[in-house]
């Protein structure tokens, strides 16, 4: 036979907790490391962009008194323009001054080498007003320049531009890139380490709850996972797999029970059978001895086909899924018609039979009638001549019916009441199966129940008899 194997649900992960939480704390760590480098990146850069333009709005304040105050003096001129700029080592500044006419009044000797009249004209203001500095690549170096006007006593407006070699600023922030670059490179790989060993050492505990899982077999079922300390996040998955567990527990200890009592109620009519055909068989009968062989090995298998029957129905009933075909029913004809069934039964044993009240409710017809017969079958059995087995109807608020089946037997001990619907399950273990049934009655009644998706309870006591009571929802619930 040919498998298909399981297909993965869309959208399923394959990466495990550990690598999610890795991959998370790498990138969160990558992200804030990322961030805050381009924040301070910025922060240099902007303060290195405001001191040049601080410089060079100092150098177009100095040039503007000279200009304004002395603009035929070359003293001046020649001191800002070449001993000042000579002056500096790793950021020299270059200048030149035209009049209105664009005659060159001064400049810095290597200034027409390295910025030409050209570059200046898109950065000449309009109405005189000092311009921010605009940075350009020349060749090796990289230049601030700014252009600005300034008038003279005479009326004159000259032009005044200013270069200043920045290229030692360039090179701290391509530096300041490098550098940027390797750490989050490293912190990259420092994140994912950490976040690795984070999400080992927060999920050793997990990891220690599927060991203590994987370590229960059907032999030490009562060993229980929330025995140690685990985390707050963890406790509910411990006490939720205690509780699967205990649930495991009872249903193995009830079906290994269960197959014991099988085992023993197949076995004793069986043996009951063979033992009196062997007998039978081990000398010449006659045809009576045979026939009476005949009839009391249908009568055993009779009951076991019974048994059989019952044993299908219990295991039908916990398979259905919840959808059963329900109808109205009339409880009180319901009930009658199960009640003249037994009523030979009844009268031969000197029972009184009686049903009192009446409802309608949501049921399965069979599997209604089923329920009330085995009720009456037991209170009949288990009452003695001249007693009484009384069946009420009531309807309680909310449209749930109650149906009680009262007897007037000798009850039953508190302390099997407990256990009255466990299969094979007999309160007085003298009883045959012939006398007392298997056990599987009760069982029976409350499968039915469930399917129904109402309850059964039993009511007891010794030398005042049984009541046994059945609650079905109403309409709304059912």
């Amino acid at each position: 036979m040919s498998t298909v194997p399981a297909q993965k649900s869309a959208g399923s992960s394959t990466w495990s907790i550990a690598a999610r939480i890795t991959a998370l704390i790498t990138v969160s760590g990558f992200g804030i490391l990322l961030a805050g480098g381009l924040f301070l990146y910025w922060t240099l850069a902007r303060s290195l962009q405001d001191e040049t333009a601080r410089f060079l709005a100092d150098k177009v304040f100095v040039l503007r008194a000279v200009i304004h105050d002395r603009p035929h003096d070359m003293a001046a001129f020649d001191e800002e323009t070449r001993l000042e700029g000579a002056a500096r080592r790793f950021s020299r500044y270059y200048v030149r001054v035209l009049n209105e006419r664009g005659q060159l009044v001064v400049e810095t000797p290597e200034m027409s080498q390295l910025v030409d009249l050209t570059a200046f004209e898109a950065l000449t203001p309009a109405d005189g007003n000092t311009e921010e500095p605009h940075e350009v690549r020349l060749g090796s170096q990289t230049v601030a320049l700014l252009a600005a006007t300034a008038p003279t006593t005479a009326g004159e407006l000259w032009h005044v531009q200013l270069a200043l070699d920045v290229s030692n600023k360039a090179a701290l922030l391509a530096s300041y890139r490098r550098n940027l670059l390797f750490v989050l490179l490293a912190g990259l790989a420092v994140s994912a380490l950490a976040g690795y060993a984070i999400a080992r050492r927060g999920l050793a505990p997990l990891e220690s709850i599927t060991r203590s899982a994987r370590a229960i077999s059907a032999a030490n079922l009562d060993r229980r996972i929330s025995s140690q300390a685990w985390p707050k996040e963890l406790t509910a998955l411990a006490d939720a797999f205690d509780q699967m567990l205990e649930r495991l527990e009872d249903s193995f200890r009830r079906l290994s029970q269960f197959s014991a009592d099988i085992a023993h109620e197949l076995r004793t009519p069986v043996t009951n059978f063979l033992t009196e055909s062997q007998v039978t068989l081990s000398q010449p009968r006659s045809v009576d001895d045979y026939r009476q062989v005949l009839e009391s090995g249908i009568e055993e298998f009779g009951s076991l086909a019974r048994m059989i029957d019952s044993l299908l129905f219990l295991a039908r009933a916990d398979q259905v899924d919840g959808r059963l075909e329900r109808v109205e029913l009339d409880a009180r004809k319901e009930i009658e018609n199960v009640m003249e069934f037994h009523r030979a039964n009844a009268e031969e044993n000197g029972v009184t039979l009686a049903c009192e009240g009446n409802a309608c409710l949501q049921a399965n017809s069979i599997l209604f009638q089923r329920a009330i017969s085995n009720l009456l079958s037991n209170a009949v059995r288990h009452t003695s001549a001249t007693g009484q087995v009384t069946i009420r109807i009531t309807t309680a608020d909310g449209g749930a019916t109650s149906i009680s089946v009262r007897d007037s037997g000798s009850g039953i001990a508190p302390e099997h009441l407990p256990h009255l619907f466990d299969r094979f399950y007999r309160a007085d273990a003298s009883r045959s199966q012939r006398t007392g049934g298997f056990g599987l009655g009760l069982a029976l009644v409350q499968s039915i129940m469930a399917l129904h998706g109402g309850a059964a309870r039993v009511v007891s006591e010794v030398g005042q008899g049984t009541e046994v009571t059945l609650t079905f929802p109403g309409n709304a619930a059912s």
